[in-house]
């Protein structure tokens, strides 16, 4: 989730006999980026129908998971990743640092699934506390972005007065076992494991309902899509089908279920957890990604909005004009069809 400046996210292909640029050929392996997030996506992968609906279409995926979305902002920047996961305070800021991406399928509405967590114990029971305190959070996340602005525009905290500490989610539960932080803001299935011996004390949902909401996409390098429109459609078309097949049957997802084991599997964490964050987020089917609520106008007002409170933050020395050329509906719109 999800990382503010919420991320680095992206997209490069390596193919075999054919240049990252050039039209896609029978053998064209594509790398794709993930983080450990839960969702019908990460059950989709597990299961290989994205593999199977990208065969079909004459490509290879080779799936590599990261730990943060800077990190895979910063593969998609390089080159070496031309799809990947990357939240909406993450594009913003890839985006307006130049780099030519399209958020083209919105993995989750994060709501519940991100919060602010303080350890039992700390003597921290709002966030008024936190002045003085060590507060990990992955910086360039949505994490981060609602960190930030809960203190500036919900709790009117200084965020100099707190530490705030740029660690992975791998590394802020080694720092919470050992005792290094008072406090973090992270998403399952770090935060699971945090709220056993913490509670949280506010989350996205809350704070997204007095600014603006935050959500997890996959991007798409620019030139990439435009170059590879059956393997973008596939893919597409195989997310719009899980996702369908998740709202359909999201009481069967219990923890014994195979798509609650393809999701350990592949991300880790323990069964109950998995299901507790899958009840944190919601998940837009095709119809609901091409509306006006999503990929229509609700993310581009999201990012847009991301962006100039990046600026206020002294992330990004400014904001774009317009952030629509890097919002493309036209995959999530033929999916719903």
């Amino acid at each position: 989730m999800t990382t503010i400046s919420q991320s680095r996210v992206f997209l490069a292909a390596m193919t075999l006999g054919a240049s990252f640029a050039g039209h896609a050929l029978a053998d064209t392996t594509v790398v794709v980026g993930y983080q450990q997030i839960v969702g019908p996506f990460i059950n989709a992968i597990a299961d290989g129908s994205i593999d199977a609906a990208a065969r079909k279409a004459g490509y290879t995926i080779d799936w590599r998971q990261f730990s943060s979305g800077g990190d895979i902002s910063t593969a998609l920047a390089s080159g070496n990743v031309p799809v990947g996961v990357i939240g909406s305070t993450g594009i913003a800021a890839a985006t307006t640092r130049g780099v030519e991406m399209q958020l083209f399928w919105i993995l989750d509405n994060i709501g519940k699934s991100e919060a602010l967590v303080v350890r039992n114990g700390s003597g921290i029971e709002s966030p008024a506390d936190l002045t003085g305190r060590n507060v990990a959070v992955p910086f360039v996340s949505t994490s981060h972005f609602h960190l930030l602005v809960g203190m500036d525009q919900v709790w009117k905290i200084d965020p100099r007065g707190v530490n705030i500490l740029n660690m992975k989610p791998p590394q802020i539960l080694a720092a919470w076992q050992r005792g290094d932080i008072d406090a973090a803001y992270v998403w399952p299935p770090a935060l699971t494991e945090l709220m056993k011996d913490g509670k949280v004390i506010a989350d996205s949902e809350q704070i997204g309902a007095a600014s603006v909401p935050t959500f997890d996409g996959l991007v798409v390098d620019t030139e990439f899509a435009k170059e590879n429109p059956a393997f973008m459609q596939a893919f597409t078309d195989a997310l719009a089908a899980s996702y369908a097949d998740y709202n359909a049957n999201k009481a069967a997802w219990t923890v014994d279920s195979a798509p609650v084991a393809n999701i350990v599997k592949t991300i880790g964490g323990e069964p109950a957890g998995v299901v507790e964050a899958l009840g944190m987020l919601s998940f837009p089917d095709a119809g609901e990604q091409a509306s006006e609520t999503w990929l229509g106008g609700g993310a581009l007002r999201a990012v847009s909005e991301s962006a100039r409170f990046l600026v206020e933050q002294k992330q990004i020395d400014g904001a774009l004009d317009d952030y629509a050329p890097f919002v493309n509906a036209s995959f999530a719109q033929a999916a719903a069809k």
